[in-house]
């Protein structure tokens, strides 16, 4: 993720394009101005499997404007990928360019270390095949029915003295039952930050994605979110994060929050320098 230099980027919403900007907000900037970009990510090729880049170019800098309107769509950060060669990099800035006032708070990313890890992911639950998608039903079914036994079967009322005991006895066979664990909640698609894996669909539906150049279908490259995981599972929180997981901000930390929450940005498999596309769930 970005660095940061001595000063941050007014957090302060400013003006779309075409109006003139806030003056207590940047008024030595004129309505044209340039403004730098933001980076968002920085991605090796050797942490990354899969991805290449063109000419040797082992070091992927994705970059986006600060306003979103500023963009071919309205709602919406334009995205900048810039390909490198990281031996070439030898003379690095100390601090890092930043503009002095950005559109949305949440285009503005903390600065973050990225500590690859791997995990397998599977498709999106309305992509698979009927019988699959059968099987799987019938496995949440058998899941969810499992744990309720679980938790009727561990306390009865009548093997206690007292009410009071039944109730405790009730509470610690829930602390010690396992939630029912379901194909989309915990074992399809990964939330949060990551590179490559699987797209959610779950505010638009499945859609497909052609290259602009050459027509080829585009692959997911990387996916931005407002969050690392959901309230709702543990099973996609990292284990160094189980005991803070529930502290404020703590699956928040980049706190950006890409137009509707997951911006998934989409690369040509067969050439890099093709255009890229944004999908924003």
């Amino acid at each position: 993720m970005g660095t940061t230099g001595p000063a941050r980027p007014d957090r302060r919403r400013a003006c779309r394009t075409g109006h003139p900007r806030p003056r207590p907000h940047a008024p030595h900037l004129g309505e044209t101005a340039p403004i730098p970009l933001l980076a968002l990510a920085q991605l090796f090729t050797r942490d990354v499997p899969g991805l290449a880049g063109p000419d040797g170019c082992d070091l992927l800098q994705v970059l986006w404007c600060p306003f979103e309107s500023h963009g071919p769509r309205r709602n919406a950060f334009d995205v900048v990928l810039t390909w490198r060669r990281s031996a070439d990099v030898t003379d690095v800035l100390p601090a890092q360019p930043e503009p002095a006032v950005i559109g949305r708070a949440q285009g503005l990313p903390n600065p973050c270390v990225l500590h690859p890890e791997q995990v397998t992911e599977h498709e999106y639950i309305e992509l698979l095949d009927d019988e699959l998608l059968e099987s799987v039903e019938e496995w949440e079914e058998d899941m969810e029915e499992a744990a309720d036994d679980a938790t009727d079967g561990a306390a009865e009322p009548g093997g206690y003295a007292t009410y009071e005991e039944y109730e405790a006895a009730m509470r610690a066979a829930e602390r010690n039952t396992a939630p029912a664990v379901s194909y989309t909640g915990d074992l399809s698609i990964a939330p949060g930050w990551k590179a490559g894996g699987f797209a959610s669909w779950h505010l638009t539906g499945p859609t497909t994605a052609v290259c602009a150049a050459c027509g080829t279908p585009m692959r997911l490259l990387l996916t931005a979110a407002d969050r690392e995981w959901d309230t709702g599972t543990e099973s996609w929180v990292p284990v160094e994060d189980r005991e803070s997981m529930n502290a404020k901000g703590a699956n928040t930390p980049t706190g950006v929050s890409p137009a509707r929450g997951t911006m998934h940005l989409l690369i040509c498999p067969d050439d890099p320098d093709h255009p890229h596309h944004t999908v924003f769930q």
